[in-house]
């Protein structure tokens, strides 16, 4: 009934807002939050809140559009409402939340419902369905995924209430992730999905990053919408049609899923793309150096149905790479979130343990909880002794599991054939610290001078750290 009378009297008066700013929004708290639409040119919009006495205002420039800021209020569940006036009538917005608001960014498995694709299921989700009951100060907005030539400034969505009506519909590895941090912090949490199955990195730059930095066409040769050809791996579009319209809203950060329909780039291109794509949202958001939190692509049998290629494993090295040379970001692995039956499943079932891997970082790296422990363990260094190798690690909080039965490492001489692996733990006291490793060895390699940890399309290791987080896939060698 809120929305309703808001769009009846939004139609009555000249001030225009957009559909992102509506009933049941979830405002970023205790900030400056922008607020935008559109009303006669040259006249003055004033917003007021029920949450204070203080008034904000903007002149409407000569397009029509106008943007104004208002202090939020402490992340609570007491209902808030927005009034705007331009002189001409006012539009209340109502049943408005503050809390935590994080975009939901990338490709299908980030888009990829509650409810799961068809064909693609998600894994325990009548349990989720009902427990979604206890989550109603989680809301989600989805964005439209449009194909665009033009950047747009509005999308036709809506916020939603988190219940077990429509909790399917929600993005699961943003639902699980929203979820956990709803949880631990008990405040309302907004996600706003902004994202498209198919896409690349190179789908989401503006055109003017495209033609500075890549190769890549910004022409239409024509074609406006791209109907005919559903070309979901175009560039510029997607970030035209969908994520532009986010960019004036306040958010805390972004999530991100990507990289399957980059397997295959050359050299750095995808650290260094992405890298690209992290400035540029963050100075369209004009929110400084926002957290970037993001998800290594699963084990896939990319190259054909190949589990034994490296496609996939190169992609997740540039991953790792991105995780380095982008500040304030962190990448979640998922080594260990295929079953061995999901080798041609580009959209595993397990998205509840990828949500939590990213609310775990959040949580420690923006809301204090330097108890919960995030980090995936990763390559350090090795040393060669005689026939076996002795891998250091870094990120393991002291401990590595299994203590036997180590699974997932390859060994290579001068040859550079790979052969299978035989590892176990290796420790001793010294110096007042423990000298811990792995050791790995193998019959068919006399002088090992390269170890492998899972760098395949698809392989399933089992090494896990202190935190019980798998270890980042790795390679020691440079090899092509």
């Amino acid at each position: 009934m809120a929305m309703l009378t808001s769009m009846a009297v939004g139609m009555q008066a000249k001030v225009r807002l957009p559909h992102l700013v509506s009933d049941n929004m979830v405002i970023q708290q205790q900030t400056d939050v922008r607020l935008w639409g559109w009303a006669k040119a040259g006249s003055k919009v004033v917003a007021t809140t029920s949450w204070s006495t203080q008034r904000s205002e903007a002149k409407v420039d000569k397009q029509g559009r106008w943007l104004l800021t208002v202090k939020s209020p402490q992340a609570s569940y007491t209902p808030l409402s927005i009034t705007f006036d331009d002189g001409d009538g006012q539009v209340t917005i109502n049943n408005v939340l503050a809390g935590e608001v994080w975009v939901c960014a990338g490709q299908s498995n980030m888009e990829m419902p509650v409810k799961g694709f068809w064909g693609c299921p998600v894994e325990d989700y009548n349990s989720v369905v009902i427990d979604a009951a206890h989550h109603s100060g989680v809301r989600s907005a989805k964005i439209p995924s449009i194909m665009r030539m033009q950047p747009q400034e509005d999308a036709q969505t809506e916020w939603r209430d988190c219940s077990p009506k429509t909790v399917s519909e929600f993005s699961a590895t943003g639902y699980f992730f929203a979820r956990v941090m709803h949880q631990a912090l008990d405040i309302p949490i907004g996600l706003i999905e902004a994202n498209k199955g198919g896409s690349r990195v190179e789908s989401w730059l503006t055109k003017e990053n495209l033609e500075r930095y890549t190769n890549e066409p910004t022409d239409t040769m024509g074609i406006v919408n791209f109907k005919p050809e559903w070309d979901y791996n175009r560039a510029l579009v997607w970030g035209n049609g969908t994520f532009n319209p986010i960019l004036n809203y306040t958010v805390k950060g972004i999530l991100f899923y990507q990289g399957c329909s980059n397997v295959g780039d050359p050299g750095n291109q995808y650290s260094e793309r992405l890298k690209l794509l992290v400035e540029q949202w963050r100075q369209q958001f004009k929110l400084g150096e926002i957290p970037f939190y993001f998800v290594e692509i699963a084990p896939y049998a990319y190259d054909g149905d190949d589990v034994n290629g490296l496609g996939g494993a190169l992609l997740r090295e540039q991953q790792q790479r991105a995780a380095q040379i982008i500040p304030n970001s962190s990448l979640v692995c998922t080594n260990d979130l295929a079953y061995p039956y999901e080798m041609t499943q580009i959209h595993p079932t397990q998205k509840r343990q990828v949500g939590e891997r990213l609310a775990w970082t959040a949580l420690n790296r923006d809301y204090g909880f330097d108890q919960v422990l995030y980090q995936s363990s990763r390559y350090k260094d090795m040393t060669v002794k005689g026939d076996t190798v002795f891998i250091h690690l870094q990120d393991n909080y002291h401990a590595d599991a299994p203590y036997e039965m180590i699974r997932g490492f390859e060994v290579a001489g001068e040859d550079r054939v790979f052969h299978p692996a035989t590892a176990r733990h290796y420790w001793r006291p010294g110096g007042g610290y423990w000298d811990e490793a792995i050791i790995v060895s193998s019959p068919e390699v006399q002088t090992p001078v390269a170890v492998r940890y899972c760098f395949r399309n698809f392989q399933l290791g089992n090494v896990k750290n202190g935190a019980n987080l798998p270890l980042f896939p790795f390679r020691t060698d440079k090899w092509n």
